[in-house]
């Protein structure tokens, strides 16, 4: 059975569990993701819901934990501000957050993305320096965001086979072992999980809040390294290369991220768009130039 979420439902789950807020206006945010459907509740507030039950437990993680990360990082982030339970035929715990301003960061809208790449450097050492000691291990949970990268090995290399001589795959088979062959030897530090740019948000060109922490956790900060060839330029990469206190083999793991999500959405292994696909291509010819210079 297909679970349709939609404003109905949304208002259904509000008047039925916070009947203070069941006069406010609700609608879909233009750009809502994949894991959570997230809608407007009035000016002031967001409602998500996770789309499927294997995003349902971040729902009680966020609950938990932004309010204890928010007050040490230099940037908003998400401020939860009630947790909903299952009612109305929708089987999970959702949540209702304060609203953010800003617009997901494009190349067009960043000012200069020098300054951004430095922003978001600096947010992230803001996060890693944080107490993880009793913080999320990586795990399924997360989808391993901040463990070893040797998860998602067999996948990469079935990739690796299926875009034989469409790609150059000596040279990505080189970053993928680079990449495995270290691993992070200092205590685990927190991880955003998803450092993508449609959780970068953009206020008059410069980054203003960092959303969407359902894939948090402690760990190695590897996996937040990929938006430096995702989204940044070979300038800004540096920038942001700079401005991190990261060795040459946390980097490279960081490279591995990046090919390996790049690698299993152009070969079809993940259901893509050809936008994405585009996105796939441009961000493995960043990774393979960035070894190559290495």
């Amino acid at each position: 059975m297909t679970l349709t979420i939609d404003a109905a439902l949304v208002r259904c789950l509000i008047a039925a569990q916070f009947p203070q807020w069941a006069h406010l206006p609700i609608a879909p945010v233009a750009v809502s993701g994949w894991d959570n459907r997230t809608f407007h509740l009035g000016d002031a507030m967001a409602v998500r819901l996770p789309s499927a039950a294997h995003y349902a437990a971040q729902v009680e993680k966020e609950q938990r934990w932004l309010p204890q990360l928010a007050p040490h990082l230099p940037l908003p982030i998400p401020q939860p501000l009630a947790m909903g339970a299952p009612a109305c035929g929708y089987p999970w715990r959702w949540s209702i957050y304060r609203w953010l301003d800003g617009e997901p960061a494009t190349l067009d809208q960043v000012g200069d993305l020098n300054d951004f790449a430095t922003a978001l450097a600096g947010f992230l050492v803001a996060l890693q320096q944080l107490d993880a000691s009793e913080g999320p291990r990586a795990g399924a949970q997360n989808f391993h965001r901040g463990g070893a990268l040797a998860v998602y090995d067999a996948e990469t290399r079935r990739a690796l086979r299926d875009l034989e001589g469409k790609i150059d795959t000596r040279t990505a088979t080189a970053v993928w072992e680079a990449a495995l062959a270290s691993s992070w030897q200092a205590a685990p530090v927190w991880v955003h999980g998803d450092v993508a740019a449609s959780n970068l948000l953009v206020k008059a060109g410069k980054l203003c809040a960092v959303i969407d922490f359902g894939s948090c956790g402690v760990g190695d900060p590897a996996c937040d390294l990929a938006i430096a060839w995702t989204f940044l330029t070979d300038a800004s990469r540096a920038a942001f290369r700079a401005a991190l206190p990261l060795d040459a083999a946390t980097w490279a793991r960081g490279r591995g991220w990046a090919l390996w999500k790049a690698l299993i959405l152009l070969a079809g292994h993940v259901q893509s768009s050809a936008v994405e696909a585009g996105r796939a291509q441009r961000t493995l010819d960043a990774v393979l130039a960035d070894h190559r210079s290495a």
